[in-house]
């Protein structure tokens, strides 16, 4: 059975294509910096978003009929639905997908019925990578729908909560470890708080703490070699969460000594709720030696919540890009697009023009990235505007041969009276966009 009959592969026709289902900058093969376009990218598609969201919100039910979640019999209907995700990707041609443990089995009514399911479709997803050459770029656990979490999983004030969720970490860790993932994400969906009422925040850091421990100790235990990522995310559905932002998180894993252990999966509408750009982000991340891997999608500036849209600006992916050349490109990561159709796309077809549109941006974004580092007049700016720091003064303030009391009597001895130099802000943004706008 064919669930896109009418969808050829998509193909790269060139910037004047008028086909609306064609690549008309992502050239998978084409190299950018000695290395083909797929590989800077890793894109991925996510199986929650593309074959689980039945087109609901919190104000009305489902808009898609799509035909793997008809009424049936819940393997059967997973079963369909992987055959399904696996036809899109490949018509695709996208190289990786993402997914959650109970997007691709049904959670049944017991832990023994949830194991035993997905058991059954990891089979099926290893014959389907297998067949179609497409790869895991990361696996997850759900511990956040299912309602015995409504007062988080490992943060839950309840020890057989936080067992339970172990026991879907255990389970998806293993799955991915099987199907050769390249990492594995720690989405604390619920791991916050609604009211500091009825909350302990020491306790309940401390019990993520501990998972994260056991998480850490597992993955060396099975010899999985991909990196492990926590997603951080300010808020939604919960008012406050404690993995706030990349610098939050890199505070949580200094505090429990796992800053060498685990990395950060970037969301773009997540660091904007955080009230940072997407950029910031990623650099706050590189910096602090975190970076780990991407979900490429945009909010709705004029929406409060995460509206998981398609990535369709050039300009911001392409200074997110731009960091990620600088730092090195990805290790493990890639480009998930952790974004949905909106819920008036009722069409099947509608999910190839939101990723095909999403996969063109990225592929743009990556070439003004490359020009940007091949002729980076940025970095030269930043240098010129450091450059203090490289000179011997700089460098005895840094290597601690002055004290607070000595580089105070180093001031007024020399009677320091330094002046502001121009920051070129304008001047910046203009390099930017000339090569973006090129």
């Amino acid at each position: 059975m064919q669930y896109f009959p009418d969808v050829e592969p998509i193909r790269f026709e060139g910037p004047n294509s008028d086909s609306p289902l064609s690549f008309r900058h992502y050239d998978a093969d084409k190299l950018i910096l000695g290395k083909p376009m797929r590989e800077h990218l890793r894109m991925a598609a996510c199986y929650w978003h593309t074959f689980v969201w039945p087109g609901s919100d919190v104000f009305g039910a489902g808009t898609f009929k799509r035909p793997w979640q008809h009424a049936g019999d819940p393997m059967e209907l997973a079963i369909g639905k992987a055959a399904a995700a696996f036809e899109f990707f490949s018509k695709l041609g996208i190289d990786y997908y993402c997914f959650h443990d109970t997007d691709v089995a049904p959670e049944g009514q017991s832990l023994k019925e949830y194991r035993n399911h997905f058991a059954q479709m990891v089979d099926h997803l290893e014959r389907h990578q297998e067949q179609s050459g497409i790869k895991l770029l990361w696996g997850t656990a759900n511990c956040f729908s299912n309602p015995r979490f409504a007062a988080g999983a490992a943060s839950n004030p309840d020890p057989e909560v936080f067992a339970c969720a172990a026991a879907q970490v255990f389970s998806a860790m293993n799955a991915t470890h099987r199907l050769k993932g390249a990492n594995y994400v720690l989405w604390g969906g619920r791991e916050g708080y609604e009211t500091l009422l009825n909350t302990d925040l020491k306790r309940e850091r401390e019990q993520l703490g501990r998972f994260m421990r056991m998480v850490v100790e597992h993955k060396h235990k099975i010899g999985f070699t991909g990196d492990l990522l926590i997603e951080p995310k300010p808020q939604e559905p919960t008012k406050h969460q404690y993995d706030y932002d990349s610098a939050t998180v890199f505070g949580f894993l200094q505090q429990y000594g796992l800053e060498h252990e685990i990395k950060v999966n970037i969301e773009a509408n997540h660091a904007t709720l955080a009230g940072h750009s997407f950029h910031h982000e990623i650099a706050t991340a590189v910096s602090l030696g975190i970076f780990g891997s991407i979900d490429a999608n945009r909010g709705d500036p004029q929406n409060g919540w995460d509206t998981d849209q398609f990535p369709n600006s050039v300009e911001e992916m392409t200074l997110a890009t731009y960091e990620i050349l600088k730092a090195g490109g990805f290790k493990n990561g890639g480009f998930n697009f952790d974004s949905k159709v909106r819920r008036q796309s009722l069409d099947q077809i509608d999910l190839f023009h939101g990723h095909v549109g999403a996969m063109d941006v990225l592929a743009l974004s990556l070439e003004r990235a490359a020009a940007m580092v091949q002729n980076d007049q940025l970095q030269r700016l930043k240098d010129q505007r450091y450059a203090g720091w490289k000179q011997p003064f700089g460098q005895a303030v840094m290597a601690g041969d002055f004290n607070l009391e000595s580089l105070a009597e180093h001031a007024f001895t020399n009677e320091l009276n330094p002046q502001a130099v121009s920051g070129r802000q304008e001047m910046l943004e203009n390099i930017v966009n000339r090569f973006i706008y090129r």
